[in-house]
């Protein structure tokens, strides 16, 4: 489907099967949608590649209104290398374009909050989003991420990092339940589309501090 059709009210509206509004509720409508699939692909820190040249591999899939993100991602790093990029929260933002503002705003012993402000763009249309997680940090081995605030009902995730040869196998598993509606076939795509971009440019980091070409 075209970013055009999508960013028409009454497209959408028979593309969702959504009664007769008003053209404000139905732009409301949209805002909340995008909203919550920008937040789980915000919170998933997902990948999404074909799994051929980038080592990336991810599954999404809902089920019951809750969307499941596994992935599976190989990286020339260490854990210990991979790790400082992965909880590096306080300069997120300059290497994830989407992001504005991202700092941690409380610590306690292995435990810390995360505070993120962005922005993310779909199509003509533009998104602002926020969002509050507690993070349990287990060094370089594991992380554990809660939503605490944010326009997501529930949003629960762990990262893992396992020494693999001469690098790192990073898995992810995440269980979002958003506040609106997701279709099958235009919510997933999108968070899709949106964590592969979202994740290249983490992994493309963990190799610009190593000090190798992307391979």
């Amino acid at each position: 489907m075209t970013n055009a059709r999508l960013r028409n009210p009454e497209i959408l509206r028979a593309v969702l099967h959504l009664p007769a509004m008003s053209f404000d509720m139905s732009k409301s409508f949209c805002r909340s949608f995008f909203m919550a699939i920008v937040l789980i692909s915000v919170h998933s820190w997902t990948f999404a590649d074909s799994g051929q040249d980038t080592g990336l591999a991810v599954t999404v899939r809902k089920n019951a209104g809750v969307i499941f993100v596994d992935v599976s991602m190989r990286v020339p790093a260490t854990p210990q290398e991979a790790w400082d990029v992965l909880t590096d929260y306080d300069h997120m933002a300059q290497f994830f374009p989407n992001l504005q503002t991202s700092k941690v705003t409380a610590k306690a012993g292995n435990v810390i909050r995360v505070a993120q402000k962005g922005r993310i763009s779909y199509g003509l249309l533009a998104f602002p989003f926020e969002s509050v997680r507690e993070i349990e940090l287990m060094p370089y081995s594991e992380l554990r991420s809660h939503a605490i605030s944010g326009s997501l009902r529930r949003a629960d995730a762990i990262t893992r990092l396992i020494p693999e040869g001469a690098g790192t196998r990073i898995t992810y598993h995440s269980e979002s339940v958003p506040n609106v509606w997701v279709p099958p076939g235009i919510g997933p795509g999108f968070i899709e589309k949106e964590t592969r971009a979202q994740f290249e440019n983490l992994r493309n980091e963990i190799l610009k501090r190593k000090g190798v070409g992307r391979r």
